[in-house]
């Protein structure tokens, strides 16, 4: 093919800061199943021998959630992690959870880094300029690049205040455009690839919206696409969680367009030999807290994972744990999406950071009937919403202690059917006494008598579990949708 330029492009999205290979959760038709993938230095290897393959026409990007997720990173606000990213080189990554270190904590981070944080969405509140560069160029061969970033939009909308003070996150709509043309007319660029943590359901509706960009690397969902989505002319992939994925889009381009493709989602599997000098840098993260990381604390006869929508045994554990130290009637927790499974067996404390990393305080609160019912309707639009862009982040929110029937399908406000503690129907005028951790669990703007206990989540989990073990959490149909 005259002029036909070849170019792969790599993804990696929503890694949470997982160094090693841990138990990854797979779907097959007769349920669930664990595997070990990930770890870094396999993931290196890889990279490195795709590029080899490549000889050197190969661009990798992230998609952010990097830098946060394990306990080596939060206790490190994710610094520890900068020598093993930039080792693997990405020439270019977008953000989210990474602003749990505050604005300023992913300034460290940018500044350790080898490469940019993109993002054309996020704007100092004082000034009202970008806080990070909007794109990048890269000369792969005779190709230009531009490679634009997109942060997640829910910063200062969803996350606690703390995340993103002094900022503001836009949805990327309004500014899009002006950078492709940005970029196609004066940059000259032969290929535009969105690097994005907005979610798959926002950038689907995003590029519904904006024509012009080639390729859109979707982050923030952990979807898992084995072929490529197509909207109008833009391929979307996304790779997954965990760093258990690396996602592989091979480009032929003619004539400034992209010709033909050829996609893969490539398991992070053991058989793969690791990367010498990236295996050695995780010992050095790890060899400090890897003595108190592996004690046992307890051991679990249900496996627990957190890959489901409406309900998962290991937010069950977390909220059993919560009820049982509180004594409270009902417990709420944020649905979080990430957390390695953990199989049935001992239970370590590093599986304990990595299911509540943040390790926030038990709380307590008195909430009315009325404010539950209200509390999950909020919640289900914004998981359900009709406008992609309506929908925040995350799974529906893990409860215990109520049963609650939705219609998913129903307008906003209208979706809660019935709602029982026990046996009984809640009663709308009553004061329940609940627990739950994170802001994200019960929102400020509900209940009263609001209270932080002394002990966290993690204290929490390895008290029930000493008290308790062999623990079980199964599935109870907290959520049923109806």
């Amino acid at each position: 093919m005259s002029g036909a330029k070849e170019l792969t492009i790599l993804q990696i999205n929503d890694s949470h800061a997982y160094l090693e290979p841990h138990p990854e959760v797979f779907w097959t038709a007769a349920g669930s199943e664990y595997r070990m993938g990930g770890g870094y230095a396999r993931l290196a290897a890889l990279v490195r021998g795709i590029r080899a393959e490549t000889k050197g026409a190969c661009l990798l990007a992230d998609c952010g959630d990097t830098f946060h997720g394990t306990y080596p990173a939060v206790q490190s606000q994710g610094l520890a992690l900068l020598p093993v990213l930039n080792a693997i080189g990405p020439v270019a990554m977008t953000v989210h959870w990474e602003f749990a270190y505050t604005p300023q904590g992913v300034q460290k981070i940018a500044a350790g880094l080898n490469y940019p944080i993109l993002a054309i969405n996020v704007y100092d509140k004082k000034t009202g300029n970008l806080v990070f560069p909007p794109y990048l160029v890269k000369e792969v061969g005779s190709l230009r690049v531009g490679l634009v970033g997109i942060a997640s939009n829910i910063v200062d909308k969803t996350m606690p205040p703390h995340f993103s003070q002094g900022l503001r996150f836009s949805d990327g709509r309004q500014e899009l455009p002006s950078y492709l043309n940005l970029l196609r007319e004066k940059e000259k660029v032969d290929l535009v690839i969105l690097v994005s943590h907005l979610g798959f359901p926002q950038e689907v509706e995003l590029l519904r919206q904006v024509a012009g960009v080639d390729v859109c690397l979707s982050g923030h969902t952990h979807n898992r696409l084995y072929q490529p989505v197509v909207v109008g002319q833009t391929l979307v992939i996304q790779s997954g969680l965990h760093g258990s994925f690396l996602g592989r889009l091979d480009l032929t381009v003619e004539g400034k367009r992209v010709t033909s493709y050829r996609h893969r989602l490539i398991a992070i599997t053991p058989d793969l030999h690791p990367d010498d000098e990236v295996e050695g840098m995780i010992s050095t993260i790890l060899e400090p807290s890897r003595e108190f990381l592996g004690q046992v604390v307890g051991e679990t006869d249900s496996p627990l994972d957190r890959g489901g929508m409406l309900e998962t045994t290991m937010d069950n554990l977390l909220l059993q744990s919560i009820i049982d130290l509180t004594g409270a009637e009902v417990a709420f927790s944020n649905g979080w999406r990430y957390a390695a499974p953990v199989p049935s067996g001992p239970v370590t404390m590093n599986d304990l950071y990595n299911i509540i990393p943040e390790n926030p305080p038990v709380s307590t609160v008195n909430l009315t009937g009325y404010e539950i019912r209200e509390m999950l309707e909020e919640n289900l639009e914004r998981t359900f919403s009709r406008d992609p862009f309506g929908q925040m982040g995350g799974y529906i929110k893990r409860m215990l202690g109520v049963t609650v029937l939705v219609k998913i399908e129903n307008p906003a406000g209208q979706r809660v059917q019935q709602l029982f503690l026990g046996e009984k129907e809640i009663d709308l005028h009553r004061l329940y006494r609940a627990a739950f951790v994170t802001e994200q669990g019960v929102p400020a703007k509900f209940g009263q008598g609001r209270q932080d206990l002394p002990e966290r989540a993690v204290d929490a989990l390895k008290r029930y579990l000493e008290k308790h073990s062999p623990v079980r959490a199964e599935l109870r149909g907290t959520v049923r949708a109806v």
